[in-house]
């Protein structure tokens, strides 16, 4: 497929001052949360443009019938695009163009339950029941459980989407009640004790709905709205729900079948009720590259309340792969750590992340879903923006000999929804 980028003068040969990285994390899924605290880490390269570009050409290759990316750093912003955004009408992917996030709504859902803890009206170690009572059946789980996938509630998408598609088009134009995806997670065993393991889990994004409307007295819309989306000038950024379309330009996903070699389903046009503010939020590179940026400099979030957010716990045992109050942390190879989310919704892998420091950003899509092969390609973008060019294997024996510094492209991608195929 063809690819376009910005034109841009040559970027300087001079390396940015290095960032801050956090500490050393544990290694056990059961390990005491790690503090952002800050150490001196090397120079860090210019971004490996060539490298984005590969990454998104091995989604393509790997099922995507486009990917995009977006770069913004002290040198400026470089994109990338490859592929279409339309398998019918073959318009080429456009970095302007509007789509689904999926999970990273979650940040967004987190930044604003934060906020409504600064503002003191709930705490973040106090019972769920305390301010929806009689909602969960166990009174040990806290608030601050739900936001660090904690809580042991399971995650109905499992059952919902057993069978990708039959179980998409069963839920693509249905509008359930927050109560209803609740019921849903309730009526299955829970997955751990509260506070014992990181389990992920859609249904803990959307008792943080729940939480929001509750205190703010309004739709999460609102909330978003009034709090995130209008103090940050994000014009592309919406909560769409229970409206199946995207307005405007848009990048249609196309969602794969369990069965290989089937024919792909558009599935641009959904409710995504099913997540709601667990996954319903609809944006495009540049807001996403500006709300990450935004957050980890401290616009949304008093710095008492981002060591909070980013005092993070393992998600698995590679070393490279944390979980804060609704945010990612990532240890790339080359030392650099980033907070960010990765999203999936049917037809849309996306990921964005952004230093501690957030003076480097990358947002990257590929518009399709259920092929994880296209996903971990698609997260290839990380290294790429983050690391540059990769050093001659003598080079790179430092980074290798570090528990906490691992390239997450020989690693699967996080799967925030089942993956069949």
């Amino acid at each position: 497929m063809p690819l376009s980028s910005n034109r841009r003068l040559a970027v300087s040969a001079t390396l940015i001052a290095a960032l801050a990285a956090g500490v050393v994390p544990a290694t056990s899924a059961f390990a005491t949360p790690v503090p952002a605290a800050a150490t001196e880490t090397p120079a860090v390269p210019a971004p490996d443009m060539d490298g984005v570009v590969a990454a998104l050409n091995s989604a393509m290759n790997n099922g995507a019938p486009g990917a995009m990316a977006r770069f913004t750093g002290p040198d400026g912003v470089r994109i990338r695009t490859a592929g279409v955004q339309d398998r019918v009408s073959g318009n080429p992917m456009d970095i302007h163009a509007r789509f689904r996030i999926g999970s990273v709504s979650k940040t967004f859902s987190a930044v604003v339950l934060l906020q409504l803890v600064e503002e003191g009206k709930l705490e973040l170690d106090v019972p769920v029941n305390t301010y929806l009572p009689g909602l969960l059946p166990d009174d040990r789980i806290t608030v601050r459980h739900l936001l660090t996938h904690r809580s042991g509630l399971a995650d109905y998408t499992n059952a919902m989407f057993e069978h990708t598609v039959p179980g998409f088009e069963a839920v693509r134009n249905r509008v359930f009640s927050y109560q209803e995806l609740v019921d849903l997670s309730l009526s299955e065993p829970r997955t751990t004790e509260p506070g014992v393991s990181y389990q992920y889990s859609n249904a803990n994004f959307v008792v943080v709905g729940m939480l929001i409307e509750k205190l703010t007295g309004g739709p999460v819309a609102d909330a978003y709205e009034r709090r995130i989306f209008k103090p940050l000038k994000l014009g592309k950024t919406s909560y769409v729900h229970p409206d199946t379309r995207i307005k405007g330009n848009h990048v249609r996903g196309y969602l794969h079948p369990d069965e290989a070699g089937g024919a792909l389903v558009d599935s641009t046009e959904q409710t995504v009720s099913w997540a709601q503010s667990a996954g319903a939020v609809i944006s495009s590179p540049a807001d996403l590259n500006t709300f990450t940026s935004a957050l980890m400099r401290g616009r949304l979030l008093s710095p008492a309340m981002m060591e909070a957010m980013t005092t993070v716990t393992p998600t698995d045992a590679t070393n490279t792969r944390f979980y804060g109050l609704g945010l990612r942390r990532y240890n790339l190879s080359c030392g650099t750590q980033i907070y960010g989310h990765t999203g999936t919704v049917q037809g849309f892998y996306t990921y964005t992340f952004s230093t501690r420091d957030g003076r480097r950003s990358l947002s990257a899509m590929a518009n399709t879903s259920n092929h994880g092969a296209a996903n971990t390609a698609l997260g290839g973008t990380l290294e790429a923006a983050f690391c540059g060019k990769k050093p001659a294997p003598a080079a790179s024996s430092r980074a290798a000999a570090s528990p906490s510094a691992r390239d997450l492209t020989s690693l699967p991608a996080e799967r925030d929804l089942p993956e069949r195929h």
